[in-house]
């Protein structure tokens, strides 16, 4: 029996598809384990400075009775309170580099980012400008409502004699690079090439879906398709493609700073403490079975949202485009995606991982809170009817998409594991095959049905009946 049962599980193993274990997308690294002074927490050193900073606040430095210099320093004063205390106590996540405590004064900062979110969700309007203008006297103010899709003519002499490349040279500004550095990290925290390039595609797309709302969606055909997706967008995937290509090859070897003897070794230390410690492939593989693909396609989807929240926010809330406030949070996002891309492919892939990353977490809640204040302040706008044609477009995209998705996990791979097993169900009796009895489990049945064991006779053979199971991958 043991016999039996050893080569039916070989069998079934071998009919099994092969399983990657998450190890299996991380590089190699070797780390000879040095721990300095560098690398502890700290704790008791940052507490002891925290008290001593508010010591001097409250005994040796002269009040002052300026109320508005007063709030403004409690509050920025409460704030590095929490990012001290979450750079100490935090728990750690993926990234080591350059110092594990960075990243935990990421995921403060995006925890205080999305407190100030809220906070703005509980206002009015005009009292959430207010406040921002509270920040900056510079804003505050309502924006002018511009469209880049009055003169789509590359070369105009007529309209610019002076210059007939203007409308060109116009659409060259310093957001050209921003698009292009923009792609180059998104590459590096998506780490796959067609999903970049399905939502840069998906972004222009939305950009002409939503003219009628934000006039400043309204860009030439060429400003759209060659300017931003094919030069902006493609060199920054490209640049990125690049880079994960050199990132996935490279070798890891890491070793304490006053092991290396010479000068210029601890000076190339240094510099590389700069860099990842490690390196983890992305394989997405979006239509391995449904609970993947819905993930990935989740995963558009928030990064699409977060892209127009940038926009109806700074619309909303009277920020100008160059405003630091908008460069401020496109940093933001670009430190908390990174951590976050990294925590959500491990919890899709790692059958270790039960816990959805803290970074996750609160990135998601920043994307939905942003949608969320653009819907209580300004609803009118979001309710602005699209266009019929427009309609009927994301209509047929929403069903096409819906279509496939039940074709492609519901019918068709229910239907061709039926075939496979129709393949693959054996036609063999016991009397054509006698080696069949050796290689099944099955208990024996009288040809009378009544379930009792059929015993051997030696005046004839006895019909016996079996029953056989296959695995079918």
């Amino acid at each position: 029996m043991t016999t039996r049962t050893s080569r039916s599980q070989s069998t079934s193993e071998r009919n099994q598809p092969l399983q990657t274990g998450f190890s299996s997308f991380l590089t190699n690294v070797e780390d000879d384990g040095t721990v300095t002074y560098f690398w502890r927490a700290h704790s008791i050193t940052a507490l002891i400075c925290l008290i001593a900073s508010l010591l001097y606040v409250s005994i040796v430095e002269d009040q002052t009775k300026d109320v508005e210099w007063n709030v403004k320093r409690g509050i920025v004063a409460c704030i590095l309170v929490f990012c001290v205390f979450g750079m100490t106590q935090v728990r750690d996540g993926p990234f080591r580099r350059p110092h594990p405590a960075l990243w935990r004064l990421v995921v403060c900062m995006s925890v205080v980012y999305e407190l100030c979110l809220v906070f703005l969700l509980f206002q009015t309007a005009d009292d959430a400008r207010k406040l921002i203008g509270y920040l900056d006297p510079a804003l505050g103010k309502p924006l002018p409502e511009q469209s880049y899709a009055e003169n789509c003519k590359i070369y105009d002499p007529e309209g610019h004699p002076d210059n007939p490349w203007a409308n060109l040279w116009d659409k060259i500004d310093v957001f050209v690079i921003g698009h292009l550095l923009g792609w180059y990290f998104k590459m590096l925290m998506i780490r796959d090439y067609w999903v970049c390039w399905v939502i840069s595609i998906m972004f222009e797309v939305l950009e002409y879906s939503l003219e009628h709302q934000l006039p400043n969606f309204a860009e030439c055909w060429w400003d759209h398709w060659v300017l931003d997706v094919i030069i902006c967008n493609g060199a920054g995937i490209w640049l990125g493609m690049k880079t994960l290509n050199y990132l996935n090859m490279k070798k890891y070897q890491w070793s304490g700073l006053w092991k290396i003897p010479s000068y210029s070794g601890k000076l190339k230390r240094i510099v590389l403490q700069f860099t990842p410690y490690s390196w983890t492939r992305f394989d997405w593989q979006p239509t391995a079975n449904i609970t993947r693909w819905l993930a990935v396609l989740g995963i558009i989807s928030m990064y699409l949202l977060a892209e127009l929240n940038t926009f109806y926010l700074k619309f909303i809330l009277w920020i100008p485009p160059p405003h630091m406030l908008n460069w401020l949070r496109l940093v933001l996002y670009v430190l908390v995606g990174s951590c976050a891309l990294r925590e959500t492919f491990q919890y899709m892939s790692d059958p270790d991982c039960k816990q959805f990353g803290q970074q996750s977490w609160v990135t998601s809640a920043i994307v939905f809170t942003e949608l969320l204040i653009a819907i209580k302040f300004d609803l009118p706008l979001l309710l602005k009817p699209f266009p019929r044609y427009i309609a009927i477009g994301w209509l047929l995209g929403l069903i096409a998409i819906i279509t496939w998705t039940v074709w492609n996990f519901c019918i068709h791979r229910v239907s061709f594991r039926f075939w496979r097993w129709t393949i693959a169900k054996p036609k063999t009796t016991m009397d054509e095959d006698p080696r069949l009895a050796a290689e099944t489990d099955d208990e024996e049945v009288d040809s009378n049905g009544d379930g009792q064991s059929a015993e051997t006779d030696s005046s004839g053979p006895m019909t016996r009946f079996r029953s056989q199971r296959r695995d079918v991958s």
